[in-house]
């Protein structure tokens, strides 16, 4: 069954084709811990209608030992969005991608991107990736336990085992078990001596291997991450022959460039949102998730880049991550934070 939590009245008008589980859209926003949570995918979804988005990285056991509703549960606001998971064991992929199902999500992702030592003791993320017939059972109990689509996200490659040949017999395998997307982090990962930070920037982006892979695998679905930053790059990147475009730190650093993104991008005849109104229909999304018990900072934090590179930025950053903190702080603190950099 379909679990959803309330929302507040919005206006926004949605085309049904964007909800469709087999809707591949060209661009979407990469899966990021303590980043992609509930909050920031309606906030990110005042900019765009039609792109895709991603849960952070739930483990299977995080799941399946704990609250799946509040793990799970978003608002009919947020959709198109997939439920990455983070896991080893067949079973309980399996049983994690029917609950993420059952909750509505559009796409169960299982992620093969995350480097961590965490994730190392537990054997799962991109060292997995060492073992393509034990990804290939994974994708293949998921796929047979839901009917919405089963993707992957990895890297081209970790440690030595970073040639295009190699990654090319890791997607064939992995293909073969039924997967049909895949979402390749430009970049390998070094297990020992990068942290996940560095691993997000030290290793060179490797995008041209990424594009042999779609000329390779015509039938799959390719798409390409990492270091990518403006809808100008997304397109080049759709002309150079991938599928479609994942944008991860740069949403969250400047949001506002998926403003144009369903008119560049989906060719939607939608005008792009000012700044303001995002944040007048931010306040009042706040007001509810206050009235559910929650504070004001669970929805601020990710709208402090809101005004990046605009004049008052500063000012705007300041007024969201110090008076948001207060036990009692409502939407009348992004109120005055608006008016300090757009008075009327």
């Amino acid at each position: 069954m379909k679990r959803q939590t309330p929302q507040p009245d919005s206006d926004t008008q949605r085309d049904d084709d964007a909800l469709s589980p087999e809707a591949l859209p060209p661009l979407s926003v990469a899966p990021m811990m303590n980043r992609t949570d509930r909050h920031f995918r309606y906030f990110m979804r005042r900019f765009t209608e039609r792109t895709r988005l991603y849960t952070q990285m739930i483990t299977t056991s995080n799941l399946l030992d704990g609250d799946p509703e509040e793990r799970l549960a978003f608002s009919e606001a947020e959709p198109p969005v997939a439920l990455q998971l983070g896991g080893s064991a067949p079973d309980e992929l399996a049983e994690c991608a029917r609950l993420g199902e059952s909750f509505g999500y559009d796409e169960i992702n299982l992620n093969l991107c995350c480097p961590s030592n965490r994730v190392q003791h537990g054997r799962f993320g991109v060292c997995m990736m060492d073992d393509p017939a034990h990804v290939a059972a994974c994708i293949e109990a998921m796929t047979e336990a839901v009917d919405v689509p089963v993707t992957i996200k990895h890297r081209i490659g970790f440690d030595d085992h970073d040639s295009y040949e190699q990654l090319a017999e890791f997607v064939g395998v992995v293909s073969e078990a039924g997967c049909r997307h895949f979402i390749v982090h430009a970049r390998k990962a070094w297990l020992d001596g990068l942290s996940p930070s560095e691993n997000r920037n030290v290793p060179p982006l490797r995008h041209d291997d990424v594009h042999r892979l779609k000329s390779d695998f015509p039938h799959l679905f390719v798409e390409t991450n990492g270091g990518i930053e403006s809808m100008e790059e997304v397109r080049e990147h759709l002309e150079a022959g991938v599928d479609g475009v994942m944008i991860g730190r740069a949403a969250f650093d400047r949001p506002y460039i998926f403003a144009e993104a369903d008119r560049e991008i989906f060719d939607v005849d939608r005008a792009p949102p000012s700044r303001r109104e995002i944040a007048e229909e931010m306040m009042a999304y706040a007001n509810w998730w206050i009235g559910e018990g929650g504070r004001l900072e669970h929805v601020t934090r990710h709208m402090i880049n809101l005004y990046s590179h605009q004049h008052g930025a500063s000012t705007w950053r300041q007024r969201l991550a110090e008076d948001a903190q207060a036990d009692d702080a409502g939407p009348e603190v992004v109120a005055d934070a608006l008016e300090a950099v757009e008075p009327h």
